[in-house]
């Protein structure tokens, strides 16, 4: 492959719609090839536009704003990094010969848990948990008992986690119905799931082009309100429960197409394995890698968008831990103690230009060679000594 200069006429440009913290480090694994990078947001300063070549700020929903933005910059791959995006601008710039990663009908499927859940069910036949869609709280009441308590209750658009809830009762109900209509995204529709009793829930990282489906070693997670807060990988499983693992992420992802990574997010009890959802893009519980990988999920995600091998080497264990603002403020600054910096530990601070209470806003990372337990006891004391100023 040849590669140009960023800012040339040669140059390969690549364009985020989204820019956050898994964003910029999709932008510096592509500067490191060469690689002129566009990025764009509904924020100023988002945390990739920091380390982009260029940045814009429009309105995501707007399909006008979207196509000037990928006219104006003619970028060769166009990679959504959000849900909240305006899918008919996506199915336009494919028309106009622009390459979407994967593709515009992929991110169109997955940022909607209903076209998702139905292509993965009835189409791959693929084993879910039972599941309703409602669109009003009497439908919310009846589907609750048909499916049973506890029961997951979700809107069908929203993204890390937001309105996600469980109701054990048909008295936390209405708590539920709130919850899910305060979520960011469109809430218009709920899916009401079966709360599967599942022993872990995992990510199984699976990146494809045209010339090969690879997996990342399993990673497990820890979520509160439904936001990641810790992931460690590798998670310890039976041989049979990683084959099935991989063998419905490979059907999922071959289902969808295209080339890129891919966060398939699975539920485990025993040596059974259920999908959940599919994230077309680098995922949270992900950044793990950026410690136990030669090349972490977004290294892996740039190769795979620009069909290069798929090769890395797995170093050993480790784990993430998520740092939420306790604080509403336009100046954030985090306290982070030294001791967090050290041989196998470090920390990545996103530089969001915002804070409010709960926003993710930095991440510790933690590595020992063959215990993925330790790392993560490791990373959680690491957390504790984060905090606001």
């Amino acid at each position: 492959m040849k590669f140009g200069t960023p800012l040339k006429s040669n140059s390969i440009k690549i364009m985020l719609l989204g820019s956050g913290e898994l964003g910029k480090e999709v932008i510096i694994e592509a500067q490191r090839l060469g690689i002129e990078t566009i990025a764009v947001d509904s924020y100023n300063n988002a945390p990739a536009q920091l380390v982009a070549n260029k940045a814009y700020t429009i309105n995501m929903k707007n399909k006008n704003e979207i196509l000037d933005v990928i006219r104006r910059e003619k970028p060769d791959y166009i990679l959504p990094e959000v849900e909240a995006i305006n899918i008919d601008a996506l199915f336009t710039a494919e028309k106009e010969g622009f390459h979407v990663i994967p593709n515009a009908e992929a991110v169109n499927k997955t940022m909607n848990r209903k076209n998702i859940r139905e292509f993965a069910a009835e189409e791959l036949e693929l084993p879910t948990s039972k599941y309703k869609f409602v669109k009003s709280f009497d439908e919310l009441k009846n589907a609750a008992e048909y499916i049973g308590f506890p029961c997951v209750i979700k809107p069908v658009m929203s993204s890390s986690g937001h309105g996600q809830s469980i109701a054990k009762s048909a008295k936390e109900l209405e708590k539920s119905w709130e919850i899910a209509k305060e979520a960011r995204g469109d809430a218009s529709e709920l899916i009401v799931e079966e709360f599967i009793k599942f022993d872990y829930e995992i990510t199984l990282l699976t990146v494809r082009n045209e010339r090969q489906t690879i997996f990342c070693a399993p990673i497990g997670h820890i979520q509160k309100d439904g936001d990641y807060i810790f992931s460690w990988q590798p998670m310890k499983m039976s041989d049979k429960a990683i084959k099935k693992s991989e063998e419905i992420a490979k059907k999922i992802t071959d289902g969808l197409g295209g080339r890129g990574i891919f966060g398939v997010e699975l539920f485990v009890k025993g040596d059974e394995v259920y999908f959940s959802e599919v994230s077309p893009r680098p995922h949270d519980t992900g950044m793990v890698t950026m410690i136990t990988q030669s090349q972490s999920e977004f290294a892996l995600h740039v190769r795979a968008v620009l069909g290069l091998p798929l090769n890395y080497i797995q170093y050993g264990a480790g784990a993430s831990a998520a740092y939420k603002a306790v604080a509403d403020t336009f100046n954030p600054i985090i306290d982070i103690k030294d001791e967090a910096f050290s041989d196998n530990s470090y920390v990545r601070v996103f530089g969001k230009p915002q804070s409010h209470v709960g926003r993710r806003m930095a991440v510790a990372l933690t590595f020992d060679k063959d215990s993925s337990d330790k790392a993560l006891k490791n990373a959680k004391e690491i957390i504790k000594n984060f905090s606001d100023c």
